[in-house]
């Protein structure tokens, strides 16, 4: 038995390093693609040894902030989407399913627009926005428990209603939409190290934290009495899972806007190469998810070169189709 465990180990350990080349890979070639295509060579050139190259200002100014900020965001989404879907024991949950994300983009648009001059709190608001339209979903779900599909109906519900809001923004002060539209997209042009710093510690900080409790997440899989019985503090728990997939959507939202269904394409198809077991799950969606934003996002880049699309759009095609996927499977079983 021990030594099936361990075979099965050493199995995904080899999926993740394949994620994680997969990961470096997308890397490499985000920077080299774009309005300007950047040899493997000349990258090499230009980062090490000629540095007053147009190439090296290409790199260094506009397309590595931006990479860096792809795969943050990547990582944000989908470990906020993972989280929801084992909290939740819903596959159907995401970020921008169920309103975690309208709920911290409603936050930062308030700030952005009627708050220009603070906005470097951007991040803390989309994070208390998502964290409270998270608990309110959890809120309107709870009867004697929460049942996934009353959970979706409460999400599909709060998310049209913090919309609404978000859209009386854009009525009332139509003179500042034209600085959010990317915002409602969800893009990632114009993007500077500025982004990366603001981004960054809120990243960090939640990957350190929930590689700590992929246990926990494993036992409260199993339900409330079973956690219960193996001695999990449940809503202690789930609290703490709701708080860290808050902080992953609303950090994320802060920076690039309203992305969609990166936090629910990602662990469904991260969970297909590696199974559902979270201490391989989420190291997998953070070198998947990083992989996915970021060639979603060249691919934005290079698609109507040189003029460039918003990688929400690019991420809205791949992931209305493969929802309507999961929800037929879902309804089939």
């Amino acid at each position: 038995m021990d030594s099936c465990e361990k075979k099965h180990g050493m199995n995904k350990g080899f999926i993740l390093i394949l994620l994680m080349v997969l990961c470096i890979a997308s890397f490499f070639i985000s920077i080299g693609n774009g309005a300007v295509k950047i040899s493997p060579k000349e990258i090499v050139d230009a980062v090490f040894f000629e540095k007053d190259t147009i190439n090296y200002q290409v790199i260094w100014n506009v397309r590595l902030p931006r990479t860096i900020v792809a795969g943050l965001v990547g990582i944000c989404l989908s470990l906020s989407g993972a989280i929801l879907q084992g909290i939740m024991r819903n596959p159907l949950a995401g970020p921008n399913i169920i309103g975690v994300s309208s709920g911290g983009g409603l936050m930062a648009l308030t700030i952005l627009i009627l708050f220009p001059e603070f906005y470097y709190l951007v991040p803390v608001g989309a994070f208390i926005g998502s964290l409270l339209a998270t608990l309110f979903i959890y809120c309107l779900a709870w009867k004697d428990g929460v049942l996934p599909t009353r959970l979706i109906l409460a999400g599909v519900a709060v998310s049209s209603l913090l919309n609404s809001g978000i859209n009386a923004l854009m009525t009332f002060f139509p003179d500042k939409v034209a600085g959010v539209i990317g915002f409602m997209v969800g893009g990632l042009s114009a993007t500077t190290w500025s982004q990366v710093k603001l981004l960054f510690p809120y990243a960090v900080v939640g990957v350190f934290l929930v590689m700590l409790l992929p246990n926990k997440l494993n036992i409260l899989m199993l339900g409330d009495e079973v956690a219960t019985g193996l001695g999990l503090n449940v809503e202690k728990t789930r609290f703490s899972f709701i708080v860290l997939s808050s902080l992953f959507a609303g950090s994320a939202v802060s920076v690039v806007g309203l992305l969609g269904f990166v936090g629910l394409i990602v662990p469904h198809m991260t969970r297909l190469f590696i199974g559902s077991d979270y201490r391989y799950l989420f190291p997998g969606c953070i070198f998947f998810g990083s992989s996915v934003v970021i060639l979603c996002d060249t691919l934005a880049r290079v698609l109507f070169a040189p003029m460039e699309i918003p990688v929400g759009i690019i991420m809205s095609a791949l992931g209305a189709p493969f929802f309507l996927y999961l929800l037929r499977k879902k309804e089939s079983v």
